[in-house]
Parts: C-alpha cells; sequence; structure tokens
C-alpha cells in the first residue's frame, strides 16, 4: 500500500495539531508500517482514505487509533534510575506535608509511575521518609493501549526484565515464568487516565512533583514552552518537575531552577 508524499504531509499534520507529534523528514516508513494494519481494521481502501477519515469530526475511532498506533511506548524500570534517589534522598527530604501528588505526566505502559512508588514505600520503610507519609500517584498517557497494560500491572518479556535485577523482581513482583505481575501493595494509590498534554491541565489538580521525561523532545519548541507553562501553573508553590537526562529547559529558566539533588538534575518552580 504506497503512502505518498501528500498522504504523509497530512498524517504529520494531523499528528503535530492534535498530539503535538513532530515527525520530521524522512519518516515515511515509520508512519506506512505502523498504520497500514488500520486500513483493514477500518476497511479503508488506501492512506488517502485515512487522511479524509481523520478530517471528519464522527471519525474519532480512526483519529484516536492513528494516535495510538505513533506514539512512541519505549520506557522501563526504573529509566534514569538517579532520578528516584533525587526524589526520596533530596527532593522529599525536607518534605512537610503529609500528602504528596505525584503526576507521572507521560506514563506509557506504567513502569515509571510503579517505580516511583516502590521508591516512596522503600525510603518510608527505612524511615528516609516518614511512614505516615500519604502519596497519590497519577499516570496519563495519549495511548490507550499503553494504558490498559499499566492498570494490568502485568509485564511479559523484554520489559518484565529491563531494567530490573533478579532481586528487585523477586521483591516487587510475582513471577510467573516469562512475566512478572506488580504485587498489590505497590499498586495502592495509583490510577491511570487518558490524557493529551495539549489539553488543559485544571482538571487534574495540582501536584508536588511532575515527571514528564523524554517526551519534550517530540514537540516544538513552542510547543514545549507552552506545556512546561502549564506544569509550572499545577505545581504547588516550590514543586519539582523531572525531565529525561538528555532533554534541556533552555528558554524556561524563568520558569523554573535547575537544581543538582543527591546525584540527579531536577527543576524547581521559581515563586
Amino acid at each position: 500500500m504506497q503512502l505518498t508524499s501528500q498522504d504523509y504531509a497530512a498524517i504529520s499534520e494531523f499528528l503535530e495539531s492534535q498530539a503535538g507529534i513532530r515527525l520530521g523528514v524522512a519518516k515515511e516508513y515509520l508512519v506506512s508500517s505502523r498504520l497500514v494494519r488500520l486500513l483493514e481494521t477500518y476497511k479503508l481502501a488506501s492512506f488517502a482514505d485515512l487522511v479524509v477519515a481523520l478530517k471528519q469530526p464522527a471519525r474519532r475511532d480512526v483519529q484516536g487509533a492513528v494516535i495510538d498506533a505513533m506514539t512512541t511506548n519505549e520506557t522501563f524500570w526504573f529509566r534514569d534510575v538517579a532520578h528516584y534517589s533525587a526524589l526520596t534522598s533530596g527532593v522529599l527530604k525536607d518534605f512537610s506535608a503529609m500528602r504528596l501528588r505525584i503526576w507521572s505526566a507521560a506514563a506509557s505502559t506504567g513502569q515509571e509511575a510503579y517505580s516511583i512508588a516502590i521508591s516512596l514505600q522503600d525510603a518510608m520503610r527505612s524511615k528516609e521518609l516518614s511512614a505516615s507519609l500519604r502519596y497519590e500517584i497519577l499516570g496519563t498517557d495519549i495511548s490507550p493501549t499503553a494504558l490498559r497494560q499499566a492498570r494490568e500491572a502485568r509485564y511479559c518479556g523484554v520489559s518484565a526484565s529491563r531494567g530490573l535485577s533478579d532481586v528487585q523482581r523477586n521483591k516487587y513482583f510475582r513471577v510467573q515464568n516469562d512475566c512478572i505481575e506488580l504485587k498489590p501493595e505497590y499498586k495502592q494509590n495509583i490510577s491511570f487516565r487518558d490524557f493529551n498534554l495539549l489539553q488543559p491541565y485544571d482538571s487534574l489538580g495540582r501536584f508536588d512533583v511532575v515527571f514528564c521525561r523524554n517526551v519534550l523532545i517530540y514537540f516544538s519548541q513552542e510547543r514545549k514552552r507552552e506545556i512546561i507553562e502549564r506544569f509550572a501553573r499545577c505545581l504547588n508553590p516550590g514543586g519539582y518537575l523531572f525531565i529525561g537526562s538528555t532533554e534541556s529547559m533552555h528558554g524556561c529558566d524563568d520558569l523554573f531552577e535547575m537544581k543538582s539533588v543527591s546525584g540527579g538534575l531536577v527543576y524547581q518552580k521559581r515563586n
């Protein structure tokens, strides 16, 4: 099935306007390989027909499926491990409130949100954090497929091992051959919901910490600035933002101050 340059341009425009995803040039094979199966699913004869469907308000099913298919859901356990020690040993060291809200803003299949919960519970058991601390973690993602797995908290194959030691697998999970399932105590106080970072954030409430790692690189500089401004508005005074170790906050120094905390770089909201 041929993907013409016109089809590619139209799909690229749709993805950037609706999800902030910038494909750039020479990604035709990626688009074709990920979207070709949708033609049969939705009984479309060509990519041109898919483009027509993307422009029809009534075809939200197709629009959602395209965004889902084109979303990169690469993640693993305790990714950028320094961030977790920075959270428990640094950011929360002098946290005085007894209720903590954390947002995993690109939760994918859930490993980040659950890694945060494991880190918090370990820190409370070791008395690094107060045992009376009550936390809530919200994980959001634009991909319904990824969120379904996040809610199940069951992982097989590579996702059951990448980033985990054998000790961690046996400590935090029920191991079943090639699969692992997170133990119930680490799933408490965690919820997941479908959310587009281009939407208003008011419905989510306020947070003390936001994780949005390895996502901003997919947005234009203008979109990136807009999203970071929204993070600043939804963070409580003095709140923290975690971004990917290879990402930059260039152009947002007026909103956040970069700090080195317990071996990890974090960004604290300016007052």
